[in-house]
């Protein structure tokens, strides 16, 4: 899972760009990348990292220009190398620059073709960087200059070519801005822009509308699905459906885990959509547990604070703040070694042991994946005097791998793959576990935009959306993960 962010200004937007960056960092914490046009030159700066230290005041002093994209990475499929961070640029035609978010499930087969029939290298294992040059060799044949018809057709061209999750922002040195979003719409995109007196109307596109919100500019859309934007640099709009059957099927974990609660993705508010989890888990509970002697409901910050207080709502039992998370540690989920994960759990929570002596304590979580978290969550409640612990979780069982940009490509590492109720509970070490249902998840999300027929919900019902994965593309994407190439630092200012 990524974020991108583009924007064409009226005045420097490196600050612009930093700024949602920053409120998208929940997004990926693995790298960031800003790369801005100035003089008909990339100036891009990229490295492993957070926003705030990759982009140091001396850097910032040099990414001066008024049209500009950024990226924050976490990475699934390839590395974790610095030489992964995008933006990824290419000199021809003209010179392109992309950030990407999601995955290409047929990366392998396009990375090929490009090589043996339009010689192009492709210089990492990064699918980004795939697409990339698919755009970039749609643009070679333009003579000229790119019209906004050269641009919609390439990008039609693009959408045959590659298959999978993708939202994209890029740019044309001396034309203009580019964003589109896969026919399925499962990576979100939304489009803003802003009226300043005496300037020409600037626009932005980014993964969430909370980023808008950020800097100022104002929502104006959702991307559809398969639609493609082009804003030129001198403030031209164009916009066009270039899909040949698009359908709005966007990614579920977005609204349970990923995106944060002051966005709003295909008209769905993310906090609406969360308190209406916690509405029907609350009701099932009373009607399913009853017979649970529950003295105090607790969520596991933050994501899942909305949830649990309606559950207590629900139930008629006390909430409480059980755990003090500290806010200088990453999410677990998202950080990209199990291990990292392990030891970063007990460093992110500790727990208030006057919430949890002597009670019998209703956890609640918004999703148990690796179980990693939850089991040491548990054994914390515990070692501070809970007498019993049940744990709840706002999503259904993840059963199987994610393809679409979610780092759950190993079906071992899913702690309910192959495993019951029972197992699962037993694995973690409550003395009770209640998971969401998949038809309340999807209602509860589905409630703000009843437009959406149906949701990508693959990680929960093995059934993906693109209807081209099978067992033998699991294991080639299980493959690169387990073979990603170790961590390299770079740490360079790039001007090109």
């Amino acid at each position: 899972m990524c974020g991108i962010v583009g924007i064409v200004g009226t005045v420097p937007v490196n600050q612009l760009i930093y700024d949602a960056l920053m409120v998208l960092q929940h997004r990926g914490q693995d790298a960031t990348g800003i790369c801005i046009i100035e003089n008909d030159r990339f100036r891009l700066r990229k490295a492993n990292g957070l926003v705030k230290d990759v982009f140091t005041e001396k850097y910032m002093q040099c990414l001066r220009g008024n049209v500009g994209i950024g990226h924050v990475r976490y990475p699934t499929a390839g590395s974790s190398s610095a030489l992964e961070a995008q933006p990824f640029y290419v000199n021809s035609p003209f010179g392109i620059t992309l950030a990407h978010n999601g995955n290409l499930t047929n990366a392998h087969k396009v990375r090929e073709k490009l090589f043996e029939k339009d010689r192009r290298h492709v210089n990492t294992t990064s699918d980004s960087e795939v697409l990339l040059n698919v755009l970039a060799h749609e643009l070679d044949i333009v003579k000229g200059n790119v019209t906004s018809e050269d641009i919609f057709r390439s990008i039609a061209n693009v959408h045959r070519t590659v298959r999978g999750a993708y939202a994209v922002v890029a740019m044309v040195i001396g034309h203009g801005l580019i964003a589109f979003r896969d026919p399925n719409g499962i990576r979100p995109l939304c489009l803003g822009r802003r009226e300043i007196k005496g300037r020409k109307t600037e626009y932005m596109v980014a993964s969430e509308s909370v980023a808008l919100d950020a800097v100022g500019f104002n929502f104006v859309r959702d991307v559809a699905p398969g639609e493609a934007i082009y804003v030129t640099f001198k403030g031209e709009f164009f916009s066009r459906q270039c899909a040949d059957n698009p359908t709005l099927n966007p990614c579920i974990f977005e609204f349970v885990y990923f995106a944060r609660p002051d966005s709003f993705i295909d008209k769905i508010s993310v906090y609406s959509a969360r308190v209406e989890m916690g509405r029907k888990l609350g009701q099932r509970i009373k009607d399913e547990y009853a017979y649970l002697d529950i003295d105090v409901v607790i969520p596991i910050p933050e994501t899942s604070c909305d949830i649990a207080l309606q559950i207590a709502q629900a139930i008629d039992k006390p909430y409480r703040q059980g755990f003090v998370k500290s806010r200088y540690v990453g999410r677990t989920f998202i950080m990209p070694g199990q291990q990292q994960r392990k030891e970063s759990v007990r460093r992110k929570l500790n727990g208030i042991r006057s919430e949890f002596k002597d009670k019998n304590v209703l956890l609640v979580d918004d999703s148990i994946v690796r179980g990693t978290t939850s089991k040491q969550i548990v054994e914390m409640a515990y070692d501070s005097g809970a007498k019993k612990v049940f744990m709840v979780s706002a999503a259904p069982e993840v059963r199987f791998p994610n393809v679409y940009g979610i780092d759950m490509p190993n079906p071992n590492e899913l702690i309910a793959h192959g495993r019951d109720n029972d197992s699962i509970c037993k694995q973690i070490g409550a003395d009770e576990l209640i998971f969401q249902t998949l038809d309340d998840l999807v209602d509860a999300v589905n409630i703000g935009n009843r437009d959406i027929v149906k949701f990508e919900t693959s990680v929960f019902s093995g059934e993906y959306i693109t209807g081209d994965i099978d067992q033998q593309y699991l294991s080639f994407l299980e493959s690169l993960h387990n073979n990603s190439d170790s961590k390299v630092e770079v740490d360079e200012f790039q001007q090109h």
